[in-house]
Parts: C-alpha cells; sequence; structure tokens
C-alpha cells in the first residue's frame, strides 16, 4: 500500500485548497493507493466531499524568532504522522510547509507545492535586509533549507513557468518540477448553446475580494461599458476584506443595476454555465484555475497579465492577456469578442478543447509517476 500524505492549514474557500481534495478524491480511486489529508484547523468550505476523504484535523504550530528559542507546538503532528507511516508527504502553502518541514521524519519522500512565488524563498543581500519583514523572511528560509538537509531533501512542484523559474533560482539546491495545476474537467464541461437569444452579456469572475485580485478594476470597467449604453451583467462570486469597499464603489458609481456580489459559492460551474464571458483582474496570479474551469464551461476569457495566467492564455484562440491596465480597453475587448458571433464561438470550443489539457486525471497520473521515481531513487 502506497501511502500519501498531504498537508494544508485548512480547506478554506481557495485553489489550493481545492486542488488538494480533488488529487486525494482522485488518488483513492487507484488499488493499492491511500490518500490523506492533515489540516491545523476545522476550516471547511468544501462540505459536499462529505467523508469520503480521510481528513485528519492536527493541532499544530511553530514560533521563530531571532533572539529566543524557537516555539515548537508539533508534537500531535509529528505523533500523527509516525502513526500514519507515509511514503509520501506532499505540503500545501506556505504555513504548513513551515510546520510540516520541522517534524523530522526522514522515511518519506517529501514534496513542496509552490502555488505562488513564496516571498520567503526569495534571494537576499545585505541591502534587503533592513526591514523587518525581509529579516523573518530570510530567518524563515534558513530554518526550512535546515530541516530539508535532516528530511533527506524535497522536490518543488511549480505550478506555472513563472513559479518554476523563480524556485530554480532561489533554491537551485533542490529540484524543481512544472506541473500544472488541474481542475475536475468533467465537473466544469458542459456542451455550450452558443449566444444565447438574449442580448444581454452575462460576465463572471471568481475570486476573493482582497488587492491582487483586484476586482475594484472590474467595477471600473463595468462603468465604461454602462457609459457606452452596453447592456450587460458583471456576476462576482467570492469574499473578503474588500468586499464592503467594493460595493460602495458599485452604489456610488449608480451601477448596482449592473454589477451583483454573490458571497462564496459552492457549485461556481452552475454560474458558469449561464454566463458568456470570464473576465479577470489580477495583478498577480500563479496560474489561475479560476480561469481553466471557465475555459472548461465554453467561456472566452479575458484577463490582465497576471504572469502565471500567461501559461494558460493563447492569445485570440481561448482568450485575451491585456498587458496594461487599462479599463476603456478591457471593455472595448468584451464589446469586440460579443458582437463578433462567428468569433466568440470559436473561441468557446476551442476554450474548452484547451481545458481539456488540464484534467485532474491526467494531472494525478503525472504527480504518481513523481512520487514513485522519488521512491525509487533512494
Amino acid at each position: 500500500m502506497l501511502k500519501i500524505l498531504h498537508i494544508i492549514p485548512n480547506l478554506g474557500k481557495g485553489g489550493a485548497e481545492r486542488l488538494v481534495l480533488d488529487i486525494c478524491h482522485q488518488l483513492n480511486k487507484y488499488d493499492g493507493i491511500s490518500a490523506s489529508i492533515f489540516c491545523f484547523s476545522s476550516i471547511n468550505d468544501y462540505q459536499e466531499y462529505g467523508n469520503e476523504l480521510d481528513i485528519a484535523i492536527i493541532n499544530s504550530g511553530i514560533s521563530l524568532s531571532f533572539y529566543k528559542k524557537n516555539n515548537y507546538h508539533t508534537e500531535e503532528l509529528k505523533r500523527a504522522i509516525e502513526k500514519l507511516k507515509p511514503d509520501i508527504i506532499h505540503s500545501h502553502l506556505f504555513v504548513a510547509e513551515i510546520i510540516s518541514r520541522s517534524v523530522l521524519y526522514p522515511y518519506a519522500r517529501w514534496f513542496s507545492h509552490c502555488h505562488d512565488n513564496m516571498e520567503q524563498f526569495e534571494n537576499f543581500s545585505w541591502k534587503t535586509l533592513f526591514s523587518k519583514r525581509k529579516l523573518t523572511n530570510f530567518y524563515e528560509k534558513m530554518f526550512l533549507m535546515r530541516c530539508y538537509k535532516k528530511n533527506g531533501g524535497t522536490h518543488f512542484i511549480a505550478i506555472s513557468n513563472d513559479a518554476k523559474k523563480y524556485f530554480e533560482k532561489t533554491v537551485p539546491r533542490y529540484p524543481t518540477t512544472l506541473l500544472h495545476n488541474a481542475v475536475d474537467y468533467q465537473r466544469f464541461y458542459k456542451e455550450k448553446t452558443h449566444m444565447a437569444e438574449s442580448s444581454k452579456i452575462h460576465l463572471v469572475n471568481t475570486g476573493s475580494f482582497v488587492n491582487k485580485k483586484n476586482q475594484k478594476f472590474l467595477v471600473e470597467v463595468a462603468k465604461i461599458l454602462a457609459e457606452k449604453n452596453t447592456d450587460f451583467e458583471l456576476h462576482l462570486l467570492g469574499d473578503g476584506e474588500n468586499r464592503a469597499m467594493l460595493e460602495e464603489k458599485t452604489r456610488a458609481l449608480n451601477l448596482s443595476g449592473h454589477v451583483f456580489f454573490h458571497g462564496n459559492i459552492h457549485y461556481v460551474e452552475e454560474w458558469l454555465w449561464r454566463s458568456d464571458i470570464y473576465v479577470h483582474s489580477a495583478t498577480y496570479e500563479p496560474l489561475g484555475l479560476a480561469l481553466i474551469e471557465a475555459m472548461a464551461a465554453g467561456l472566452p476569457v479575458i484577463t490582465l497579465d497576471g504572469r502565471g495566467n500567461r501559461d494558460l492564455i493563447e492569445q485570440g484562440k481561448n482568450g485575451y492577456m491585456l498587458s496594461d491596465q487599462n479599463a476603456e480597453e478591457f471593455a472595448v475587448k468584451i464589446i469586440e469578442i460579443w458582437n463578433d458571433r462567428a468569433k466568440y464561438i470559436e473561441i468557446s470550443r476551442y476554450a474548452q478543447e484547451f481545458a481539456g489539457k488540464f484534467d485532474i486525471k491526467e494531472y494525478v497520473g503525472k504527480l504518481l509517476t513523481m512520487y514513485q521515481e522519488a521512491i525509487t531513487s533512494c
């Protein structure tokens, strides 16, 4: 029995969390494989998975200090790992990375999933160490380097070419493999009834309301669409610290009849199926599972350049990436796609074909190959 352990801080709403659940769900379909998940808190926004997965809540933490002794709260995690005896330990997000690696368990092959360019791994010079944040990052990186050495190393999984270049530059000692994140393609795929009778454009965006997701830009785009007398609705799915500000901005611009906030949605695919175009405004995007999901549903994508999502856009074939944060240009592109019906259908169909390359089944097959090669190379 091959035992695989995935460790993530919690199962709150997010791309990394959803990926972990999809990976383990798929892994457990294989004979001779057991996949488990350890979380550090009981937050779970994916109750639809029910009891089909082995998920354990392990109360753990760590506090690093420059001047005092590091404070470890990892005894329960250590006992749980030693009881499970995993062959593979695969961590997701920096909190899980630093807590899990503080546990000594050199009997497994370790994998570090790079869902973004974790700033803690940045290369430092003495000129950059004058800020408290930079100094903390440097200390955490040095701590992890010692932990990696004690546990026999690690293998970084980069989700985009941008991330791969970053980790090859900042942590050249350990291997980095490019493996784009994936989605449950069949969940989001639906043969699209192209170009509904309505002239209204239904736009949709999903993501947490945080600064880097930049939904305020979409509200500015909506303002320009309204000024051009475009018949449209913009549906924003998600929640977060910027939601109240965005709702107030929408009211101030008299866009309440055009822009709608729906909070966190469990079944995003249903919103994608009744939408026409997916719009994405993130200033930094490690990859963009939301873009793949939208393409699987047959939606052309219009996005800003978030670096990681460069791997997903074939210009004019499955959507458009705009290099400048120009609301006028973005709005014009929306109208242009919608008004060229033949082009819309062509992009929609190719988008679904393209998204099929990111199916979770194929992804897990590649991941298993990596696991098995790591074990046999011991």
